[in-house]
């Protein structure tokens, strides 16, 4: 088979190698229909990870299932279904949550070197009752595919940020994740939401939505918006020293600061006096995928989330490099792009 592999920072081919065997009688083979670029991706491409060995990227995908082991019973040969992107047993305590990120055996994230890479004609997928679902009706391929992790981690974003109803939220960065972040606390019951990135196009596209579009910094504005007390929620879906830093600026007094963004391996110069003394709340979040599905497919379902927008481009497979070289620029008009194998 076909899969996208990254072989050094800004290095990224598409190898042939062996077709995935069966992982274990819970698991099954699924053929990738579309798979997805998503951001958290570039930290190996821009080298902020290490690289001992080349890696087969991606964590975004949906297709058909081609084939199951005997203990599978969630899903037939032939369903159209898409894949979580973190991976848990699916058996344990912590399974039981639907929350792959407290598995007892600890959870694993597709195209990071645990698990096989999404970007790919081919993947294999443990525990596949608890991983696939079958894309439901009124669910198109685009809206599935950011069902697999970025909607899901913009909706726990906001849900963890613990907005109040009418509350002021700040998201920082508009890529993928953020602007399903505004929508999500749009959804949520946000009152102003500031979208602050520093690309102007991409403001556009998040006061398209019903946010206020920022150039940052931030500071000042929400100081004045707010009347000087700062934002009830701020949701950082970068993750670097920079946003963190403005995210626990401007947060009120007794606010909460979302996390998303994934940061790289350098320690967070964390202002541990400042937050305390402020009663600040920092959580930070691996998404939820399983346990979001009942709550935002309905939602979708039914209009009252619209996920448009957010894919800008679809391109081949075989062009992933060039794909990657495009989501890195970070422009108005790229934000995110579909693979077809």
């Amino acid at each position: 088979m076909r899969t996208v592999v990254i072989e050094a920072p800004g290095k990224i081919s598409v190898d042939t190698r062996p077709d995935p065997a069966l992982p274990g009688p819970d698991g099954a083979v699924v053929q990738v229909t579309t798979a997805a670029i998503c951001g958290s991706d570039l930290h190996f491409y821009e080298g902020d990870y290490p690289l001992p060995e080349p890696v087969a990227l991606g964590h975004e995908a949906v297709g058909t299932v081609v084939e199951t082991g005997p203990e599978v019973r969630g899903v037939d040969v032939g369903d159209l279904v898409l894949v979580s992107s973190v991976s848990g047993c699916g058996r344990c305590e912590g399974c039981a949550t639907r929350d792959p990120v407290t598995c007892l055996s600890g959870p694993q994230i597709f195209g990071s070197g645990m698990l096989g890479g999404a970007q790919a004609e081919l993947l294999a997928v443990p525990a596949a009752d608890f991983q696939l679902l079958k894309i439901p009706e009124g669910i198109d391929t685009e809206e599935a595919l950011l069902l697999t992790d970025n909607l899901v981690t913009g909706w726990a974003g906001a849900r963890r940020a613990d907005i109040p109803p009418g509350g002021t939220v700040v998201v920082f960065g508009l890529g993928a994740v953020g602007l399903c972040a505004v929508r999500s606390a749009i959804a949520q019951g946000a009152g102003q939401v500031f979208a602050v990135d520093p690309v102007e196009g991409r403001r556009e596209r998040a006061a398209v939505c019903g946010a206020t579009p920022l150039a940052p910094p931030a500071l000042g504005t929400v100081m004045e918006a707010t009347g000087g007390r700062g934002a009830a929620a701020v949701i950082d879906a970068v993750g670097n020293d920079a946003t963190m830093t403005d995210a626990l600026s401007c947060v009120r007094a007794g606010g909460t600061v979302s996390v998303v963004g994934v940061h790289d391996l350098n320690p967070f110069p964390f202002p541990a006096l400042l937050s305390l003394v402020r009663s600040v709340t920092l959580r930070m979040t691996t998404a939820p995928i399983q346990r979001t599905w009942p709550e935002l497919i309905p939602l979708i379902q039914s209009g009252r989330l619209d996920t448009s927008g957010i894919f800008t481009h679809s391109m081949a497979l075989a062009d992933a490099a060039d794909a990657y070289a495009a989501v890195a620029a970070r422009t108005a008009d790229c934000i995110k792009i579909a693979l077809t194998p």
